[in-house]
């Protein structure tokens, strides 16, 4: 049967066998569609008539004329039913903004089939809360295109396509100009080109924007994208299996003695070599283990690393059987992408890495931690606290203390961010345990930043202090912005609840300079700035809601996207304010419903 589709991106239409087909009539059967397409589910009738219609005298008499506007347009093979109201899709037809946030694996996107804002150029002044929530959803759908284009620029880029690489690369540089992964891939698809001239006009560009509009000299990642790095080995070294090992144990040893510039330099050695050998595999694998080498080792994130990932598994076989290679890459760009912001684009990496870890243990403890993580930025709590036990029992069959010890830290997050203080003291002490064990002092920090603040919250503050002292050492000693930030967060907690908002407020403010690359570790300083802000009444807390209601909104960090809501309705912003109720449905955290309770922006009983 031929496809059916009903698009909401862009200039929203229905189209069937390709054709465009007769439109329903007024704007709210749209905001209806995509509300149902997009929303928490579980929504009655009333509640979506009060959403939708909230000045007419008759709200369910006008979604019951929506729904018959829809029935009309959409034929009888689309079932709209129920209470809650649901709307039931036959296997033919599709909406495209689930296509683009949930696509069949076996589904390869058109980066530029996704066109437009959601409902685009539709508003909807007359239904604050509604209006509030569509203006969320824009942000993290137009997002997620933006990403998907990304992928696809470097996917063209390592499989010899730079000017399309380019093309892709000019479309999402201009959608994002500060994004320095944008930049660069834009600036070395055209290096790959040959188009040198255009390359250094855009490196000059940004330079003069990032100093003009931020105040700042270019990003490394910019900066190294000009240049290609210089091959290492030359003809003198035999390009062998034999040769390619002792590089890389080469790079093992160095790492270890922390001579990271030389573990660097031998990895790409060893992918220069591996190349050479034409053993596609073994070069996949070298392709990796440099990539994970820049990431934990050198600090880096941007498109250099995508770049050789998706190097890596366009060496390897498509058909995602069981390969340890291809399920290390697929989890390195999960993590990477949910970092960035982006946890419904990471998980399916993540669900891909999955695939190709069958049968290894030992990679799918560090799969289902990533898994368990990307779920709590999301506020899907159950999801997450499945995935992080499921790591934490495979960590611990295969020994792997480490593993283990970052599974306990991210449910101890969770149950904290939940208000679950006595499980999340359990969970966090386990993990400091096994970091002391391990001699793990680059993921000390964390955990003993949120067991400080359990602590806090317990009303034990000497504790408290004692354990955030030390985690903001540890974290500026690291050098790590992350943990430098959640530690930072912490501190600032702790000086509020002394009474000593000024210090707090310095903390929060010295903190947001940095750039950290866990995009939720800065969305959660932000709303402790709003908390001590507030406390307050500075001027600094609308600046702070502001800003954490557009992070928050892009990444789909949807307790965060509430509790910006909240403070903005405390600042006097009613359509904030009356979001609220339907920002938080799905969200299971009593802790916070009993917050926005405590503030008069729920009923009581919705804590419970």
């Amino acid at each position: 049967m031929a496809e059916a589709w009903i698009r909401l991106l862009g200039n929203p239409e229905i189209i069937r066998a390709g054709e465009k087909q007769v439109q329903p009539r007024g704007r709210k059967v749209w905001a209806l569609l995509a509300y149902l397409a997009l929303g928490p589910g579980k929504t009655t009738r009333q509640e979506i008539a009060s959403l939708l219609f909230p000045d007419a005298e008759d709200p369910l008499g006008a979604l019951r004329w929506t729904l018959s506007e829809v029935r009309r347009a959409l034929g009888p093979d689309v079932g709209l039913k129920g209470n809650p109201l649901t709307i039931l899709l036959p296997p033919h037809w599709h909406f495209d903004v689930e296509r683009l946030l949930d696509p069949p694996a076996s589904v390869v996107l058109d980066p530029l089939a996704f066109q437009g804002d959601l409902l685009d150029g539709m508003s909807f002044p007359e239904c604050r809360a509604f209006d509030a929530w569509l203006s969320v959803e824009r942000q993290r759908i137009g997002l997620t295109a933006q990403n998907l284009v990304y992928e696809h620029a470097l996917g063209a880029l390592v499989a010899g396509f730079p000017q399309t690489a380019a093309l892709l690369a000019t479309k999402v540089a201009a959608g994002d100009p500060f994004n320095p992964n944008f930049q660069s891939l834009l600036i070395r698809a055209l290096v790959a080109s040959g188009n040198h001239d255009g390359a250094r006009k855009q490196f000059q560009l940004c330079a003069e924007v990032f100093k003009r509009e931020l105040g700042i000299g270019l990003p490394e990642e910019i900066r190294k994208a000009l240049v290609p790095e210089k091959l290492i080995t030359g003809p003198v070294v035999p390009a062998t299996a034999a040769t390619v090992r002792a590089y890389l144990d080469a790079a093992r040893a160095s790492r270890d003695a922390n001579a990271v510039d030389a573990a660097i330099a031998q990895l790409r050695a060893a992918s220069e070599l591996a190349e050479r050998t034409g053993r596609r595999e073994l070069h996949a694998e070298c392709l990796v283990a440099l990539a994970a080498g820049l990431i934990h080792s050198a600090g880096a994130r941007g498109s250099e690393v995508d770049a050789l990932l998706h190097r890596a598994l366009a060496l390897l076989p498509a058909d995602e059987g069981s390969s340890p290679v291809a399920a290390s890459a697929c989890l390195a760009l999960g993590w990477l992408t949910a970092l960035r912001g982006l946890p419904e684009s990471a998980l399916r990496w993540l669900e891909k890495a999955e695939r190709c870890a069958e049968g290894l243990p030992g990679q799918q403890a560090g799969i289902l931690s990533a898994r368990g993580v990307t779920e709590l930025d999301l506020a899907r709590y159950g999801h997450a606290y499945d995935n992080l036990d499921n790591a934490s029992q495979l960590a611990a069959i295969a020994g792997d203390v480490r593993q283990r010890a970052f599974a306990l830290a991210h449910s101890g997050r969770g149950y904290l961010l939940q208000g679950e203080l006595g499980r999340a003291a359990e969970d966090l002490e386990a993990a400091l345990e096994a970091v002391e064990t391990e001699h793990w002092m680059a993921f000390a920090p964390f955990v003993e930043a949120l067991l400080g603040e359990v602590f806090l919250s317990q009303r034990r503050p000497k504790e408290a202090g004692d354990l955030i002292d030390h985690a903001r050492v540890l974290a500026d000693l690291s050098r790590n912005n992350a943990w430098i930030v959640v530690a930072a967060t912490a501190q600032a907690k702790l000086n509020a609840f002394r009474g000593e908002a000024g210090v707090a407020q310095q903390i929060v403010h010295q903190a947001l300079s940095l750039t950290p690359r866990w995009e939720w570790s800065r969305g959660r300083l932000m709303d402790a700035g709003c908390e001590v802000a507030l406390a307050e009444w500075s001027l600094e807390a609308k600046r702070q809601a502001s800003r954490l209601s557009l992070l928050a909104g892009r990444s789909g960090m949807r307790e965060l996207v509430v509790r910006a809501h909240s403070h903005r309705g405390v600042l006097g912003d009613a359509a904030a304010a009356e979001a609220i109720p339907v920002l938080v449905q799905g969200i299971q955290n009593p802790a916070l419903k009993s917050h926005l309770v405590a503030r008069k922006q729920l009923p009581v009983g919705s804590g419970e």
